[in-house]
């Protein structure tokens, strides 16, 4: 009778036993999965960063795209067009005052001859 009482008690604890474990399984992999939350905030983290990026990345061409805009033959600004040549020749004027920006490199400081 003691072995009948043990098969009857255990036949009623497998089931639950079964569902929780299913449930734990289920729990577990919908946080921590491939497709579980913690995957998802990792997700939306990079999506948040890469949108940061292309809104700079946007300004910056923005920018560009008037700079560029302004030495165009059909809107030729000449304070623009002098600045690149200075740039680009190294010239310093007698009467010019230097302003030294942090962050520039040797390529884009004008040569003193």
């Amino acid at each position: 009778m003691a072995g009948q009482d043990i098969s009857r008690k255990a036949r009623q604890i497998v089931g639950p036993l079964m569902g929780a474990a299913l449930m734990a399984y289920f729990a577990y992999h919908a946080v921590q999965g491939d497709r579980g939350l913690i995957a998802w905030w990792k997700l939306r983290y990079e999506i948040e960063k890469t949108n940061f990026e292309l809104n700079e990345v946007t300004a910056e061409k923005q920018s560009l795209e008037h700079r560029v805009s302004l030495l165009r033959p059909a809107s030729l600004d000449r304070d623009m067009l002098e600045e690149r040549a200075r740039l680009m020749l190294g010239a310093i004027g007698p009467g010019d005052v230097i302003v030294p920006l942090s962050g520039t490199t040797d390529a884009a400081k004008p040569r003193a001859d």
